[in-house]
């Protein structure tokens, strides 16, 4: 009876959840929540500000010249004025020009694209579009040999392509131009994403999102001021009814802003991983936002297409979590044998010491 109660009360404990566990579950849950409504704020601000049909303010390399200004301006303030990250010692001007350069080039290149993209398509069919970031980071992984090719891998980028074709198929307000802007986007943004790994990550940098933004930020307004001076000045000019807003874009680079520090935060905090996952989510709130309030059309097409698309990033992800276990298994055995040598070692050279004291 009393072995009974034991066993019931050691159950119990182990089962139950110790408060510093439960804690960081749910900083975890907290993290994941504010950046998915941070990147749904952004991602519907810009959309509102962008579609004609809504704040009718179609000028997307100037909305992106505002955020690059003002996370330049407040990345700065946190660094050189408040301290309140280090700068990386390593940062050379050579490693910023052969390195953060061509990054920030890319960078801005997809975010000049992907906002032009919200002039054309709905919010929902971007969604579905930027499933295929993984097919893409992939592709130009194995393109810069950075990634080994695997057979299965290129198959399950293959069904994701595959779901996206048929998403697109199903599109009721399909236009080529906005198509081929958001998969401009996707392609830069994978481009940027392997360059990190490979220019940055490679040589011991990590920049964490004040740090990036730091010196990725005005060398992506410089980028954007050849284009909007060439494009888009001209016909800011001719529209002289427009009246700066400052709450409206003020508020919209401060979203903008929040966001990369959730980005931080959810990574930091979690993993890439996680925010992958989350990301899923996000995507399938967007499209159920995009279809319940903008009223944007999502035809029963689009949604087995992208439900093809999201089973094979689903896989992805799992495949890669997978990856990662077996990996910190295989380190972790290592660590094991390594210890166990070394007891040895100690072992037998305590034994001698004692045999010639004995001697």
């Amino acid at each position: 009876m009393g072995a009974a109660t034991d066993a019931t009360g050691t159950s119990s404990s182990s089962t139950s959840l110790s408060p510093s566990i439960l804690k960081k579950i749910i900083l975890s849950y907290t993290y994941v929540a504010i950046w998915i409504f941070l990147s749904f704020t952004v991602i519907v601000y810009n959309k509102f500000i962008l579609d004609k049909k809504l704040y009718d303010w179609p000028y997307p390399i100037s909305l992106t010249l505002i955020h690059m200004g003002f996370c330049s301006s407040i990345a700065f303030l946190l660094v050189r004025v408040f301290h309140v990250v280090d700068l990386p010692s390593s940062m050379s001007p050579h490693l910023y020009l052969s390195s953060v350069v061509p990054i920030g080039a890319l960078y801005s290149l997809s975010l000049w694209l992907s906002n032009s993209a919200y002039i054309y398509l709905s919010v929902s069919f971007i969604q579905m579009l930027k499933a295929l970031m993984p097919v893409a980071v992939y592709s130009i992984g194995v393109l810069f040999r950075k990634d080994a090719f695997k057979s299965s891998t290129m198959a399950n980028m293959l069904a994701i392509s595959f779901g996206v074709a048929i998403a697109a198929f199903g599109e009721a307000k399909f236009n080529t131009w906005g198509v081929l802007l958001q998969l401009g986007a996707v392609a830069f943004e994978a481009t940027r994403l392997v360059l990190i790994q490979i220019l940055l990550t490679s040589k011991g940098i990590n920049l964490n999102p004040i740090t990036s933004l730091y010196y990725v930020a005005p060398c992506c307004f410089v980028f954007l001021l050849v284009p909007w001076v060439a494009v888009e000045l001209p016909l800011l000019k001719e529209n002289s009814t427009f009246h700066f807003d400052y709450f409206i874009f003020g508020t919209n680079s401060f979203c903008a802003f929040a966001l990369n520090l959730a980005v931080f935060l959810l990574v930091g905090k979690t993993s890439a991983l996680t925010m992958n996952v989350a990301g899923v989510v996000k995507d399938w709130l967007l499209i159920a936002f995009s279809w319940s309030v903008i009223k944007d059309t999502v035809t029963a097409v689009n949604l087995v297409g992208y439900g093809v698309a999201f089973m094979g990033v689903a896989y992805y992800n799992h495949s890669k979590l997978k990856a990662l276990r077996e990996k910190e298994a295989a380190e972790r055995k290592e660590d094991e044998e390594s210890g166990r040598l070394l007891d040895q070692i100690e072992g037998d050279e305590t034994t001698r010491r004692n045999e010639s004291e004995g001697g």
